[in-house]
């Protein structure tokens, strides 16, 4: 019954964690065997196992479900961050959907017309790379060799094939949307209602047509959003699509422009040598002393007979070098600026591939150039500078400025409604530490390019107008008046005609090649899924939407964009409330990405994988660094979790700020927790029997318990309510493992505990519900009803606990002395024995090999009253038992306390002393039991929260470590200084 120390040691390997697996035949859709007996333990593949497709071939995930119209307790509408249909989801997207699905649940039991609905995105740029990756390595050919209809079709086919896991993703992570409302970006439905977004803000002039810098890509040949940076302390070597050798960046060359007419000469200094082709002026500060005498002055470019103005803008920073600035409009966004404001010419030097004029490589003629300046004496110098690449995220790509015509949305307006929209309260962002950057981004928006150079997307409705009339003049590419936009060609025809004032059969036109931006059919998407501009009756009812819950890094690049297209096409927000989570990054706070190799897919967490990598759409290379990376961080690979394991862990997590570093070993203790849980309610029913029959029936000493699980529930609607989901797993975790199971399951003094202990489960089981849907459900399942005529068939559609189901009025004093007697088994005490390192523990209490049975010590409480005195002794029996005490003695106010006690405050009537007079001869020995005792393991945390100067790794050499989970227990320095005194 009793293990020793030593017997724990000489088993040092860990227990495998067993599999079971649900083998009854059972055809999709149909409800799974709860007849059989449970399992003996917990295995997430038996009870997973054939409830999502009863789920939802009932139709619970469904609005219409179980409610009547109007439905008086109000609607909750949520749409889903659409994934891309690239590949398949990380970690991130995993926390994105525990949070969202844990509400959407949290709704649905509350009795709320409840819809979350799904949907994929089309992902331009990710899908075309993907695709063109495929055909190139399968068949040798490249997008132009098929053509743009063709490539089309490949792309369609590709997505019908692969672009599905992403939704089994979903569900088996138990993301209870309607999947009958999913919804693909290039859909009809939603296509449509991009062209239409499009054609309504082009004929207001909101969108419209420029020449201007765009952030270019020259491997993809088109202008990109997603911009990643590499901060660089200094000179680096980078690897460059299509260089066989590395390039080398973060280094500062000085060289010399000479004044035309004189002997002098300005130095100034560019990271990008190569762009001095194209500049065409220097710019100073106009209040510095040093070039005062150069107004009107131009300086002479080395390579051709080109004469560069000296112009004077506040922009350049004195003190930053020599204070002359190289200015090059059509390859630099600052200078673009000062182009602008000076009238300079714009030369472009590169071509959509990155090439020069004559074929050159950019960065072969940064090394060419380099050259030519030395040979000419006008090169100075090259130090080292700490600066930002800007890289291309999805080909890796050093991202070019270059000077395209793009079509560009007008956010003046937009932004200013969408900041005004915040500060005014009618749309409320949490938590509030985001609102600085949202007024930031909002308050000093620039115009949108939303032209990409692609083939799949969604191509932009507008026609380049040539009227076959003597009397029109042509017109060029960047004017917008020589554009229009239509439904069908036919449509644009009839406008081109009506704007030249000639007849239709003197328009050509040209469709413009390019697509949108992801982000713009993103920016419609919750009307857009719902058949705007119809007017639908899912538009009528579902938006605007309650909810918007994702992450913080993309609080501009979507939310931002469907708030001001939201307020622009519909007049209406999209959404009321904005939830951002924190980003998950991984046990080393390093952000997941498939360049590092941390990538980690949520199936492999919930079924465990070996370090062999599935099939997926990773290049050679990135296979190679996830092993490389899942191999240092897991050497036996991922053990099998579970997904309510995996739910609780990233919804426990989601208090650490602004990034989660998510230890895939914390969601395993989790799992450890689902068996706790399986154990506990196994138990109980066996408490209660195969006759048992819930009623209203209550023991009177069973109050205890019933406070604690009325505060279990009011802690976790709160928590629900202000989005506080670590507050909401701490209540649940506390309640089900240190309240139930510690303490009362082990009770042997209630009269008839069977109808609380039921209560407990039952009530229990729903509070977890929405974090942990497979275990509840298989759980509930086999519980009976209490009132079986109105009976809920799933866990899903029950009703949510609230506080008036389980809050007991009666008696409140002496149930609040229970719950404050449970301060005394919390309180660590030490067994008065010999020789401390022989000490064997069982639960909380712990025996010597010489005694027969457990060593606790006395309590005394010091009332200030008679009344209190004579609740004491009413419930003497149990508060002895739930405290674990030898014996427990009330004193009144004027009886002393014997010395050697440790004092805690149980209320403002009673004082609870425990006896705590032992001989610690080893320091050690108290930690041994004191982490033992609480599951903790040895970790630089408890070192601090000790204040220990020992290291981790001398304290685990010296200790029994209990290699479970990090558990919610306040180990304070207080604590170990009461110890210290005593030892």
């Amino acid at each position: 019954m009793f293990c020793s120390l030593s017997q724990k040691k000489a088993k040092p390997e860990k227990k495998e964690l067993g599999v079971i697996t649900y083998s009854i035949p059972t055809p999709p859709g149909d409800k799974k065997d709860v007849i059989s007996p449970l399992p003996d333990s917990y295995s997430p593949q038996y009870v997973e196992a054939a409830w999502y497709p009863w789920w939802e071939k009932q139709g619970f995930f469904k609005p219409e479900y179980g409610v009547c119209e109007p439905n008086p307790r109000g609607i909750f509408m949520m749409c889903i961050p659409p994934p891309n249909v690239t590949g398949s989801l990380h970690l991130g997207h995993a926390l994105t959907n525990a949070i969202q699905d844990c509400l959407t649940r949290w709704h649905r039991m509350r009795g709320e017309t409840t819809l979350w609905n799904p949907g994929c995105d089309h992902a331009g740029i990710a899908t075309q790379v993907v695709v063109e990756k495929k055909l190139m390595r399968e068949r040798g050919m490249s997008r132009h060799d098929l053509g743009r209809e063709n490539f089309i079709q490949e792309v369609w086919k590709w997505k019908n094939e692969k672009g599905d896991r992403i939704y089994h993703q979903l569900k088996k992570l138990g993301s209870s949307l309607d999947w009958d409302r999913a919804c693909f970006t290039m859909d009809p439905k939603l296509s449509y209602a991009v062209q239409e977004a499009f054609i309504r803000m082009h004929d207001e002039g909101v969108i419209y047509r420029s020449k201007r810098l765009v952030n270019w890509s020259c491997t993809l040949n088109s202008a990109i959003s997603d911009i990643e940076v590499s901060e660089l302390t200094g000179r680096t070597l980078l690897p460059v699509p299509g260089y066989k050798e590395k390039v080398e960046f973060g280094v500062l060359v000085s060289f010399a422009y000479k004044i035309d007419g004189s002997d002098e000469e300005v130095i100034v200094a560019t990271t990008r040598i190569e762009t001095m082709l194209g500049d065409t002026a220097v710019a100073v500060h106009p209040e510095d002393p040093r070039y005062q005498h150069l107004k009107g002055k131009t300086v002479l470019h080395p390579f051709c007979d080109r004469k560069m103005p000296i112009v004077f803008d506040d922009f350049v920073d004195m003190n930053f070098g020599t204070g002359a600035v190289k200015i090059t409009p059509a390859h630099d966004h600052n200078d673009y600026e000062v182009g602008v404001r000076h009238n300079l010419a714009f030369i472009n030097i590169l071509d959509e591939n990155g090439l020069l004029i004559n074929g050159m490589k950019r960065f072969e003629a940064r090394k060419a150039v380099l050259q030519a300046l030395k040979d000419r004496g006008q090169f100075k110098e090259i130090k080292d500078n700490p600066m930002v690449v800007p890289v291309c995220s999805r080909s890796k790509d050093i991202v070019e400025p270059l000077l395209k015509p793009q079509w560009y949305v007008n956010c003046t307006d937009m932004g200013k409604e969408a900041a005004d929209a915040v500060r005014e309260g009618r749309l409320k962002i949490i938590p509030d530490h985001h609102l600085k950057t949202w007024f930031n981004w909002m308050d000093n928006i620039r115009d949108w390019c939303i032209s990409r150079q692609l083939w799949w997307g969604h191509r932009i409705p507008a026609y380049f107008i040539t009227v076959n009339d003597p009397s029109v003049q042509p017109g060029e590419d960047v004017d917008g008046h020589y554009w229009v936009s239509g439904r069908t060609e036919e449509e644009a025809r009839q406008k081109a005609a009506k704007r030249f004032n000639v007849s239709a059969d003197k328009i050509s036109l040209r469709q413009d090649e390019d697509v949108l931006d992801t982000w713009f059919s993103s920016g419609i998407f919750p009307f857009s899924i719902f058949g705007w501009p119809n007017e639908t009756q899912d538009l009528s009812v579902f938006y605007p939407g309650t909810l918007l819950e994702t992450g913080h890094d993309i609080l501009f690049f979507w939310v931002a964009r469907m708030v001001m297209m939201g307020l622009k096409l519909t007049g209406k927000l999209p959404f009321r409330e904005v939830y951002l989570h924190a980003v998950v990054r991984d046990a080393h706070g390093r952000k997941m990405s498939k360049s590092l190799g941390n990538v980690i897919d949520p199936l492999d967490v919930i079924t465990g994988i070996s370090l062999e990598l599935k099939d997926s759409n990773l290049d050679p290379l990135e296979v190679e660094k996830a092993k490389q990376g899942q191999k240092s961080d897991y050497p036996t690979g991922i053990p099998e979790c579970g997904t309510d394991a995996l739910r609780f862990a990233l919804c426990a997590y989601t208090s650490q700020g602004r990034d989660i570093n998510l230890d895939v070993n914390r969601i395993l203790g989790y799992r450890h927790f689902c068996n706790k849980l399986w154990n506990a309610v196994k138990f109980a029913m066996k408490t209660l029997g195969d006759n048992f029959v819930p009623s209203e029936k209550e023991s009177v000493s069973d109050r205890w318990i019933l406070s604690r699980l009325s505060a279990a529930v009011a802690l976790c609607g709160a928590g629900f309510q202000a989005y506080d989901f670590p507050a909401i797993t701490t209540a649940i975790y506390n309640f089900w493992l240190y309240e139930l199971c510690d303490v009362y399951l082990v009770r042997k003094w209630c009269d008839q505990p069977v109808q609380t202990l039921y209560t407990c489960l039952e009530v229990g089981l729903r509070l977890l519900a929405p974090i942990m849907p497979f275990v509840t459900e298989e759980l509930f399942q086999r519980l009976p009803r209490r009132r079986p005529q109105d009976n809920p068939p799933s866990i899903s559609v029950t009703p949510y606990p609230e506080t008036d189901e389980v809050r007991r009025g009666k008696h409140k004093r002496g149930w609040q002395i229970l719950t404050y007697m449970q301060m005394m088994k919390q309180m660590h005490f030490l067994p008065q024995v010999g020789n401390c390192e022989n000490i064997t523990y069982f639960g909380c209490l712990f025996i010597a090999p010489n005694l027969q049975y457990p060593v606790s010590p006395p309590g005394y409480l010091q009332c200030i009253d008679s009344e209190t005195v004579a609740l004491v002794q009413k419930y003497n029996l149990q508060i002895q038992t739930l405290s674990y005490s030898q014996a427990v003695i009330p004193l009144t106010a004027s009886q002393p306390v014997p010395e050697g006690c440790a004092v805690a405050i149980a209320s403002d009537r009673c004082t609870v002393n425990l006896m705590l007079k032992v001989r610690v001869n080893n320091l050690l020995c108290f930690l041994w039991i004191l982490l033992s005792v609480h599951s903790r393991p040895v970790t630089n945390t408890v070192c601090m929260e000790l204040n220990l100067p020992h290291k981790p790794s001398t304290l685990g050499a010296k200790l029994q470590t209990i290699k479970v989970q990090y558990l919610h227990f306040p180990c304070t320095a207080t604590v170990y200084n009461q110890v210290q005194a005593l030892s």
